[in-house]
């Protein structure tokens, strides 16, 4: 029987612990960490593939998906109006939760680890937002230059532009929407063949992170690993709750299913990137139009990082604990208010959630090197909120497409374009 690449990812994951574990009790740290950095070259070289596909896909396929709308400008407002607005509920709920979840819990209080002392935290790229600075970035300086560094943002920021103006030459453009939709069917199946590598990136991913921390960590930071886990699985129950009640039941368990391998996927390389070339696919087959999922994904994956969000307010709050730093109530909504507004400025970032928590920590007076705290367990943190992030972008799609396509019914049935009945309403 052919196995699909969920079966191949769950067993690569699998084997991976197991042969992480045995080469952490069989070598010496360093030996165990030279054999992990060799590893990593396959991950490295997996993570390389999948962003050497992603600005291509994206750029092609909002290209085509914007200049089929012609000259409707209307709706690619309405869409980006409801993604946004479904964005910040979205973040509001997710750093809230954190905040609540961590506050209750308390899995900082009374932690048995030596506190790092002050200024001892690991180096950081520092990049404070500023209004100005993060809207002169959404602007590319150059398509190519934006192509080159997968600046998500600014390539959505041209191909609006683009599509728009494909959309609006009329006979003239159906030519350059062709070509734009025969690139993105060949970035698709450039995935294909790249997702053959998966399972091993996988496997090499898992293994390495293992040898060198070992289970142990995870019985060492099991409260607030499992605090923050109950969190993300709270986190998953709301976003599927909220878009159920919009797209209903059914269809958000179909939604489920769909998105399963991308899910798994992101989980177990810990990267949301892995998984968007198949993400867009799964979207696709629930039944997300391409002009729509082409347009609300690369956005999501700059402004709703759920998963991501949470885990900023949880580890803020879970160093200040450590540190028997009590913030008032007060503090910690300034706080929430101040990670909604700086996350949305760290797409592109390296490691953005930890800068973004670094920088929080300085604004209210908890020692940065509470970081170290928690890096030893943040892949093992980061694959949940990875894995998270994927889910919430694809309630996002899907809400967004629901109402857009609804809307699109009712005006049909109306007559759009025709004279409408006079029915008095």
């Amino acid at each position: 029987m052919r196995r699909n690449l969920t079966f191949w990812i769950l067993l690569a994951l699998a084997l991976g612990i197991l042969a992480g574990f045995l080469l952490h009790r069989q070598l010496p740290p360093a030996g165990a960490a030279e054999v992990a950095s060799y590893l990593t070259i396959v991950t490295d070289v997996f993570l390389r593939l999948i962003k050497m596909i992603i600005a291509p896909l994206v750029l092609s396929a909002l290209v085509a998906g914007i200049g089929h709308m012609g000259k409707d400008i209307a709706a690619l407002g309405r869409i980006g109006t409801r993604t946004i607005l479904w964005f910040v509920g979205a973040s509001l709920v997710s750093l809230t939760l954190g905040l609540l979840l961590v506050n209750t819990l308390q899995p900082g209080v009374g932690l048995a680890l030596p506190l790092p002392e002050a200024g001892s935290g690991p180096e950081l790229a520092k990049s404070e937002f500023s209004l100005r600075s993060f809207v002169t970035h959404l602007v590319p300086r150059s398509i190519f230059e934006a192509l080159a560094t997968n600046e998500i943002l600014q390539i959505v920021v041209f191909s609006v532009f683009a599509g728009v103006a494909v959309g609006r030459m009329g006979p003239r453009g159906e030519g350059l929407i062709a070509t734009a939709e025969a690139v993105m069917d060949m970035m698709l199946i450039i995935t294909g063949h790249v997702m053959r590598v998966a399972p091993l990136a996988v496997f090499a991913a898992v293994t390495a992170t293992v040898a060198r921390e070992g289970l142990g960590v995870l019985v060492t930071y099991g409260a607030f690993m499992g605090s923050f886990y109950l969190g993300l699985l709270l986190l998953l129950l709301l976003l599927f709750s909220a878009g159920a009640v919009v797209i209903g039941p059914g269809s958000a368990a179909r939604l489920a299913r769909e998105i399963r391998e991308p899910f798994l996927l992101a989980f177990s390389t810990a990267s949301s990137e892995a998984a968007y070339p198949r993400f867009l696919a799964a979207l696709e087959r629930y039944g997300v139009p391409p002009r729509i999922a082409s347009f609300v994904l690369p956005l999501g994956y700059s402004f709703n990082l759920d998963g991501s969000m949470m885990y900023m307010t949880f580890a803020t709050i879970f160093i200040a604990q450590a540190y028997g730093i009590d913030l008032t109530i007060a503090q910690e909504v300034t706080m929430l208010l101040l990670l909604m507004v700086t996350s949305k400025g760290m797409a592109g970032v390296p490691r953005a959630s930890l800068v973004v928590i670094a920088a929080t920590l300085g604004v209210f007076d908890i020692p940065e090197a509470g970081l170290v705290l928690i890096l030893a367990v943040d892949h093992f943190l980061d694959m949940g909120r990875s894995a998270t992030n994927v889910v919430g972008n694809a309630v996002a799609a899907a809400v967004v497409s629901h109402w857009e396509l609804a809307r699109e019914a009712r005006e049909e049935a109306e007559g759009r374009g025709g004279t409408r009945p006079a029915v008095a309403e």
